[in-house]
């Protein structure tokens, strides 16, 4: 079989994809240089032609893969816009909201049952006294009984801008249900309860888990503490920055104090007459008075925000204000 290309016949003669052969008597691929010149060409123009439609619909194919992928970066991108939101919301979670005082705490006294020192004995060289608990003696014996409470004090640095004082001390004590101090009253003198320090954290806050106290004959219920600039100089009363005592409410102490493990103290408050009768919290209570939540059957959660201006002299009268020391027998017995 002949491979040779079959001319077409026109009314002008025997034509070749429609040019006319300049030998019609001779076969194609001998109508000379020109013609195949021209043949070539044409071709070409049809591969071209082919070329560019396969690479059009390809152009197209990538545009589209572009514009899907410029999509899908955009997409990526918007839902990467909340990172900034997310690190918001990590900086919002981790940010410390410390509440401040009004100002700096009021300096009182000590009274005549710190243990700090300053009174015959020193518990604060005691293993075990920087604990949170302070509801037990730190031998493991008695433990206090009496309406749970948490309390939380939240120290600020006044002359450092009312800033958290993270890294603080805070050495706190103050009588059981029946009025009793521990290390002091009768029968209680080897025991250690309701005497604990605690370093204030990154919010300023240093929390206890100990009892409503009771109240003893002359004094208002009342929080002894005590604020150290560490817990390295929290050895030695020399050392302390500020020293005062929070005050409770009269609606939630007569509430407590009708409990049986209270008894006496409904009868100490009432003869004291109120806040104003009080030898410590007589000149007000503004910045000593802490706020309470809760109730006598589920325990209360207390605070106080603690100014601390490390710029004053710290004051520590030590032994004046107690009320009558309590013994064994009682509050004010």
């Amino acid at each position: 079989m002949s491979n040779t290309p079959e001319p077409d016949h026109t009314p002008q003669g025997p034509s070749y994809e429609g040019r006319v052969l300049p030998r019609p008597e001779d076969e194609v691929v001998d109508q000379g240089a020109g013609f195949d010149v021209a043949t070539m060409v044409s071709r070409r123009r049809v591969l071209t032609l082919v070329g560019l439609g396969v690479g059009a619909a390809t152009l197209a194919a990538c545009a589209a893969t572009t514009e899907s992928s410029a999509g899908s970066t955009s997409t990526a991108t918007t839902d990467s816009t909340p990172t900034t939101d997310a690190t918001d919301a990590t900086d919002s979670t981790t940010t410390t909201t410390t509440t401040t005082a009004a100002g700096e705490i009021p300096e009182e006294t000590n009274g005549p049952y710190p243990a700090d020192g300053t009174n015959g004995v020193n518990v604060l060289e005691e293993s075990g006294i920087v604990r949170s608990d302070i509801r037990s003696s730190l031998d493991g014996g008695t433990t206090a009984e009496g309406v749970p409470l948490t309390f939380t004090f939240s120290v600020t640095d006044i002359a450092g801008g009312d800033v958290p004082f993270e890294g603080a001390a805070v050495y706190v004590w103050h009588c059981d249900a029946q009025g009793l101090y521990s290390m002091y009253s009768e029968g209680v003198e080897d025991e250690t309860f309701l005497r604990g320090i605690q370093v204030v954290d990154a919010n300023g806050e240093a929390t206890f888990q100990t009892i409503v106290p009771g109240c003893y004959t002359g004094r208002w219920t009342h929080i002894h503490f005590e604020v150290y600039p560490d817990v390295a100089s929290a050895t030695d009363v020399s050392n302390v920055i500020a020293t005062s005592q929070v005050a409770f409410p009269e609606e939630m102490l007569n509430a407590v104090y009708e409990l049986d493990a209270y008894s006496g103290s409904a009868q100490n408050l009432a003869q004291i007459g109120g806040l104003a009768n009080d030898n410590v919290f007589s000149d007000g209570t503004e910045l000593q008075m802490g706020t309470f939540s809760g109730d006598t059957s589920s325990g209360y959660v207390g605070t106080l925000a603690v100014g601390v201006d490390t710029a004053t002299t710290p004051g520590v009268s030590a032994g004046a204000g107690g009320g009558q020391p309590p013994s064994g027998g009682g509050p004010g017995n």
